[in-house]
């Protein structure tokens, strides 16, 4: 296993962080067990969770993942082993996350609430990274980049600054060592490091943004945030949520897919996507290169990476994606790559 540092900390997260979305939905307690043992004992040191997890957001299984990942620290012990990062909803007309069914936001109230509770299911006194999952105000992130057409910069939000100092209280009270952003933008990102260092509080160390062959908008303007600001990209969705492994080509729909279970996978059947993993897929085979890997090892590359969240329901699948770490890319394939990209560029942000 590689390991990088987790922003300006002296934490040395593994380059393979798990990613355990699936526990309480597709994957059983014994199974998520068995992901994180063997997670273990090939060196990785990172798990990423969430309030809001398993996957689909329902009222049903939220928290569920954190508390399987709870039990396995009661079963396993070596809480101290783990750098676990989680995360608090951010604004949102959900409204099973809090006791008296208001819908999310990030209040101090919401946001003491969401990390008491996420502490307690993870039966753990402290969280390593907590981040914003995604932000209070209305912005263009996700797969509906086009949000800027309709921004309201009238509307009325909980300002960052006033988050940085919630989450500097956090920090002062031992329940978080560090925070870090999701689904950010450049703007977002610098305002809370300029809030931070005109309250003398505790940076943004790291943020989780989709980032894969078919959505390299990261590079764009985050990237040299990442680097310059040392807030490193914790790559969510490397394998765009599998379609990047070829097996939704041609309208497949294999049993017990994400996409066929839930039918979520719409930002990745665009106009131009399907055509862009193909020749993807095409590249990787041609190589000799399993193309799950391929696109693993790819992210596993880039200098302003922290970690790659990889996310498995089967244990092959996660044996497969573990070993992205021992795939070196030629540099014939790194330049077909980004030959595909030129022509067919972030189909699928």
């Amino acid at each position: 296993m590689q390991f990088r540092k987790l922003g300006r900390t002296d934490l040395d997260v593994s380059l393979i962080c798990l990613g355990t979305m699936t526990y309480g939905e597709q994957n059983s307690e014994a199974e998520g067990f068995e992901q994180m043992d063997y997670a273990v004992e090939r060196g990785i040191n990172f798990f990423d969770t969430a309030e809001l997890y398993s996957i689909p957001p329902k009222a049903e299984t939220t928290g569920s993942t954190e508390r399987i990942i709870g039990n396995w620290f009661k079963a396993r012990g070596g809480r101290d082993k783990i750098i676990l990062a989680s995360k608090v909803v951010g604004r949102s007309a959900m409204t099973w996350f809090r006791d008296d069914g208001s819908p999310s936001e990030l209040s101090r109230a919401q946001m003491q609430e969401a990390l008491d509770k996420s502490l307690k299911r993870l039966q753990t006194d402290y969280i390593d990274l907590y981040q914003i999952h995604f932000p209070d105000r209305s912005m263009p992130w996700g797969s509906n980049p086009t949000q800027f057409q309709s921004l309201d910069l009238d509307e009325t939000t909980h300002p960052i600054g006033e988050t940085v100092e919630i989450l500097a209280d956090f920090v002062k009270a031992g329940k978080i060592r560090h925070y870090g952003l999701s689904n950010e933008s450049a703007w977002g990102t610098m305002s809370f490091i300029s809030e931070a260092e005109k309250k003398g509080a505790p940076r943004p160390q790291s943020i989780q943004n989709a980032y894969s062959l078919v959505n390299r908008t990261f590079e764009t303007a985050l990237a040299e945030i990442a680097l310059r600001e040392h807030v490193g990209l914790l790559a969510y969705s490397p394998l765009a949520q599998g379609y990047l492994t070829g097996k939704y080509l041609r309208g497949a729909r294999p049993a017990g897919a994400r996409s066929t279970l839930f039918n979520r996978g719409q930002r990745y059947e665009k106009p131009g996507a399907e055509e862009a993993i193909a020749k993807y897929i095409e590249l990787a085979r041609s190589a000799g290169l399993d193309p799950a890997q391929m696109a693993l090892a790819f992210v596993n590359s880039r200098s302003f990476v922290t970690s790659n969240i990889i996310g498995a329901t089967t244990m092959e699948q996660l044996k497969t994606n573990i070993g992205s770490i021992d795939v070196t890319l030629p540099k014939e394939v790194e330049d077909g790559i980004n030959a595909i990209h030129q022509l067919h560029g972030n189909p699928a942000p």
